[in-house]
Formats: structure tokens, sequence, C-alpha cells
């Protein structure tokens, strides 16, 4: 009930609200495994991708989102999952691996997964070196890959806010994305990063961005 709540009432409300210009969605295959690739601006990016993709997307969410206690906490935990949010564990060792588990079972099962390969949000506006999580995820899984650019939002939610404001948004599918040509060769390093670097390379001809072959490292995160 509360997933048909946002996807036929707050979804078509946020899209009236903020106007989002949105192109490509005939990209985006109806059925089967598809992972969604995107860039990354600003906090309400999720949102936006899940309120636009013309099917249900999964987003990894942190474990402690899903395990509060008292009625406040129960309803988020309740809202994310609606939004289709996967709970992972965050901040160990074995992090990395439980979110690419847990993505792999949510593509194993025919549905939408979306992941941003940067890692984390662009603060310098550039478009960052990829992890090589995405490649593992479409070599592994055989899902095709649509590359999406989201631009605009750092002007909606710019850091430091909590409400979205309006701004100009524009939402860009690409064509999907097929790596079957690697079958079977999951296990390197070397075509893992292929694919990947393939998959940003798209997404860099939809945002326009200015790519930087290095990851992105939040100021904290320097040498």
């Amino acid at each position: 009930m509360l997933h048909l709540l946002i996807r036929l009432v707050l979804a078509p409300l946020a899209r009236l609200i903020y106007r989002p210009e949105v192109h490509g969605t005939e990209h985006v295959p109806l059925t089967g495994p598809v992972i969604i690739a995107a860039n990354h601006r600003a906090a309400v990016d999720t949102a936006l991708i899940q309120f636009v993709t013309p099917r249900p997307v999964s987003f990894l969410g942190k474990a402690e989102y899903f395990t509060g206690k008292g009625p406040k906490a129960r309803l988020m935990a309740a809202f994310l999952r609606a939004l289709h949010y996967v709970p992972v564990e965050r901040g160990n060792a074995m992090a990395g691996m439980a979110a690419l588990e847990a993505a792999r079972k949510v593509l194993d099962g025919g549905d939408a997964f979306a992941i941003y390969p940067e890692g984390t949000r662009s603060l310098d506006g550039r478009l960052h070196r990829g992890h090589t999580g995405v490649g593992a995820l479409a070599l592994a899984t055989r899902a095709r890959v649509v590359p999406v650019a989201v631009t605009g939002t750092e002007r909606m939610l710019p850091i430091g806010k909590k409400i979205p404001r309006p701004a100009k948004v524009m939402v860009r599918f690409g064509k999907p994305l097929d790596f079957s040509r690697y079958d079977g060769m999951e296990s390197s390093p070397a075509i893992r990063r292929a694919v990947t670097d393939e998959i940003m390379y798209a997404i860099l001809e939809l945002s326009e961005q200015e790519y930087v072959d290095r990851y992105h490292k939040r100021p904290n995160e320097a040498a």
C-alpha cells in the first residue's frame, strides 16, 4: 500500500512541483535485470531517479535506517522499503562485498538496481573515475546497464540544505549497454575495469561533465 501511495501520489506530486526534464525513458527495459548507473550530484539524486524511472529501482541503504525503535524509526524503515531500499551494513572490512551481494540478489531476481559508480557525490562538479563494482555486477549478472546523467540537482539541494528548492533539473537515460561479449571473463580485473570505463564514458557523453581519471575524494579523505 505504501509503495502504491509513493508511486501514484508522491512521485507525480514531486514531478509536478519540481518539473524535472526527463529524456530517454524508452531506453529502460521494463522487464529483466537492469543496472541504472548514474553520476551523483546531490543527496536528492536517489529520490529523483526513483521518481522518473519507468519501473521500480532499488538502491542500497544503511542498515541502521531499518533497525531503529519507536514509531518514527519504524515509519522511516517502512518508507525506505516502499522505495525499494535494500539494507546493507557499512563501515567494516566486508561492507563492499556485502553491498555487491545485496545488489546481485536484486538483479538475480530480475529487478532493477541503481548504483553511483563514482562511489560518492561529486563536490567539484566533475565526473570522476568509476569504481569497478558496477563492472563486476554487470559481468556476474549479465544485466544490461543503462547509463544515466543527472544535472542541476546540486542547485536543487545544495550541500547543507534539507529541503529541495525549485531549480532546472534534467535526467537523461542512455541506450542500454550489453556486455555479453565478456561472458565467462568476470574474474579478470582488466575486464572489470574495461566495462566500468565504458559505462563511465557513456555517462560522460550524457552529462557533458569534465572527466577526471582518478577516484573522487572528499576533503577529509585527501592525502
